[in-house]
């Protein structure tokens, strides 16, 4: 073939024929190992199902955002660099891109509901509890126990079923709040019903599992923020791994500036308010509040990060379970606790219980030293007071509104807060 060239580069007489052949050269060598160019191949991202934990289904959360996953519509901030590697499995958390369009991408939250030490312990305790061995199919270990075989033939999730299970949400249960579950679980088709029949088994296993070992992706669902609840809005889970909206910590903002603190803790105020009183009466309550309860979108708003230390009564309905009944524990109550944990009674809980908690662990973090004496000594008083108990016969609502009052004024109304800027020139309420 390079000799057939070069004779021709000799003979050809056509001017364009000669610009072709020259352009392909007249060396043997070279000619002869042209080939077709190979189109790029787009570099893999390999992380096995291991990582997601989908080789623990279905003891597991679900699978409704793994495609996502797979066709790279979510990336971990790493992906994003040439090394191409996926951060440690052992992270609890992680921070990520999402995509719908593949062009437009907006932060997300990647995490686990425990650590992956503690999934790997549990997983060991339900092989050595149930089955004696140190390995096993965890599927099969758990479709034996007597609390999922009760599962399969119940058509409508009833206390009796919750009950023992170490979830603060389920400690005082209510059956309206159960056909809640039930009806906006978000891993399988919106049947909205009330009556389980369009879960299947495996269904049952990974809302029981989660329900097991951490109620926060299960809040975000039955309460979405869409309707107006301080939740970050669920986004779908892949095997043992949650997405949702990205939010900062509240830790973040410890050092911010006076107004920015001030608008957040009336923000603080707020949520703490809708937990107590709200259309559907249901009663929010802490079991522990940290510096990453709370977060912060990139809006400024403030919303509750972390629901798994948030219980509810029902004060509608109130509690169907006893304290007695309370007490009943199996593999399932003991997943990611100490099974002789005791359990916290549903008559101990107390209005002010919440903003207590707030007072002494949040407030005096965010608002000591900020603001210039006279006003700081009325935040520090109340503080001290509040982080007591409040120690009056006032309700919640009524120290929640004196300590609002300390800090209206101190605000401001700018772009940092693009919440409610530009409303706040236009309306009294701020």
């Amino acid at each position: 073939m390079g000799r057939w060239i070069c004779c021709l580069c000799s003979r050809v007489a056509d001017p364009l024929m000669l610009l072709l052949v020259l352009a392909l050269g007249c060396n043997p060598s070279r000619a002869a190992t042209a080939s077709p160019s190979v189109p790029h191949v787009k570099p893999s991202y390999s992380f096995g199902r291991t990582f997601l934990g989908l080789d623990k289904c279905n003891a597991c959360i679900g699978t409704s955002i793994c495609k996502k996953f797979f066709k790279e519509e979510i990336r971990f901030d790493t992906w994003l660099s040439s090394h191409l590697k996926l951060p440690p499995s052992s992270l609890l958390s992680y921070s990520g891109n999402y995509t719908d369009d593949a062009k437009s991408w907006r932060l997300v939250d990647i995490t686990r509901l425990t650590s992956k030490y503690q999934h790997d312990r549990a997983d060991k305790r339900i092989c050595t509890s149930l089955l004696k061995t140190k390995t096993c199919s965890l599927e099969r270990a758990l479709r034996r126990t007597q609390r999922f075989q009760k599962w399969l033939r119940a058509k409508r999730l009833t206390p009796d079923l919750v009950q023992g299970l170490s979830s603060p949400m389920l400690r005082c249960p209510s059956q309206r709040l159960l056909d809640r579950i039930v009806r906006r679980y978000a891993e399988v088709p919106d049947a909205g019903s009330i009556y389980m029949d369009h879960l299947t088994d495996r269904d049952k296993l990974r809302l029981l599992y989660t329900l097991a070992v951490n109620s926060h992706p299960i809040l975000l669902q039955i309460f979405p923020d869409v309707e107006g609840w301080p939740f970050p809005r669920y986004l779908g889970s892949c095997g043992r791994l949650v997405v949702s909206a990205s939010t900062r910590p509240l830790r973040d903002f410890f050092g911010a500036a006076p107004e920015v603190a001030a608008d957040l803790a009336l923000q603080l105020l707020a949520v703490l308010r809708s937990m107590g009183t709200n259309d559907l009466n249901y009663f929010f309550y802490f079991t522990h509040v940290d510096a990453g309860t709370f977060g912060v979108f990139s809006n400024g708003h403030l919303f509750i990060r972390d629901a798994s230390t948030l219980g509810i009564i029902d004060k509608e309905e109130g509690s169907q379970l006893i304290d007695g009944q309370q007490e009943y524990k199996d593999i399932f109550s003991c997943l990611t606790v100490d099974c002789q944990s005791p359990l916290v009674s549903c008559d101990s809980i107390r209005e002010k219980h919440s903003l207590v908690m707030v007072c002494q662990e949040l407030l005096p973090k965010l608002l000591t030293g900020k603001f210039l004496p006279p006003v700081q000594e009325r935040i520090d008083a109340f503080l001290q007071r509040c982080a007591r108990g409040l120690g009056d016969d006032r309700g919640v609502n009524e120290a929640i509104a004196e300590l609002a009052e300390i800090l209206k004024p101190l605000r401001s109304c700018d772009s940092r807060f693009a919440y409610r800027y530009p409303d706040c020139r236009y309306n009294d309420k701020y």
